[in-house]
């Protein structure tokens, strides 16, 4: 299911559907020309012009009379050697003005209102903090929860819906993240002494946990923190593949629905999966 924005959101969702432009007038040929940037920013490498029509589905001499205007601008350039061609200095100044412009989670908080009716439950958003995961934004759903998170809460890594997401998805968590390491330390510390059937006790079970999470592509926890209470968080990647943000949602276990491929699980993942594509985030890091 691909999150969709109502036309008063439009505007303000990153979700930015082609569908909302379908009825105005455009210039096909630019269109049609982006195409041939794109399979050039999706490759790892320079592309010769045959292998770049190709994936651009169009002949080389069409694809050829758009590389040269794509050249003149800036937008490609051609090795004089292999005449391979690959992006330009055009292409890197228009990139990097896009990233630093991005903010994920301004981004999230202006679809996050409508995210939370669509799926109706209360939703928000956590970033990784001098503590650990602390949420920075909340939106009350439709649905009433039994528990409410405080702007600046820190999460637990064990037995927090949110907590679960950044210790599995966070690239080179030990040794370049102590700080997660020295919590995950403390917490496992806390469960020896008193030991709950539904937290890991052990580095044996940590693992486990961390590859059912990236297995599903969502942390789950089923009254693990708050008895009743279930949750569900969703990773969301910049554009280097690196997590950036979690998607939280949760609602009383009688009425919410915890299943790994449920329609929640399933929605709030392509929630998570539009934000980090719109950050520029690598299809290889979101698979």
């Amino acid at each position: 299911m691909r999150p969709t924005a109502p036309a008063d959101t439009a505007k303000t969702s990153p979700a930015n559907d082609a569908s909302n432009l379908a009825g105005r007038a455009g210039i096909q040929s630019v269109e049609v020309g982006f195409t041939l940037l794109s399979v050039l920013a999706k490759s790892p490498q320079a592309m010769m012009l045959r292998d770049l029509a190709h994936a651009a589905d169009m002949s080389p001499a069409k694809a050829h009379r758009y590389l040269v205007s794509f050249q003149r601008l800036g937008l490609v350039s051609q090795d004089p050697l292999s005449n391979r061609y690959d992006l330009g200095p055009a292409s890197l100044r228009i990139g990097l003005a896009g990233l630093s412009r991005s903010d994920p989670v301004r981004s999230a908080r202006a679809a996050i209102a409508d995210w939370s009716a669509q799926i109706s439950h209360t939703m928000a958003l956590a970033v990784w903090g001098n503590q650990g995961p602390t949420i920075v934004h909340w939106h009350d759903g439709g649905a009433a929860a039994a528990a409410k998170l405080r702007l600046g809460d820190v999460m637990p890594l064990l037995s927090s819906a949110t907590g679960r997401c950044f210790l599995s998805f966070m690239a080179h968590r030990h040794p370049d993240h102590p700080a997660c390491e020295r919590m995950l330390q403390r917490e496992l510390a806390a469960v020896a002494h008193h030991p709950q059937s539904d937290i890991p006790k052990d580095t044996n079970a940590v693992a486990a946990l961390i590859s059912e999470t990236r297995q599903h592509g969502v942390a789950r926890v089923v009254g693990s923190l708050i008895p009743g209470i279930s949750g569900l968080c969703a990773p969301v990647f910049d554009s280097q593949g690196q997590l950036t943000m979690g998607l939280v949602t949760l609602g009383a276990s009688g009425v919410f629905d915890a299943d790994w491929n449920g329609e929640t699980a399933t929605t709030l993942r392509a929630f998570a999966a539009q934000i980090s594509h719109d950050l520029g985030c690598p299809d290889t890091a979101l698979r």
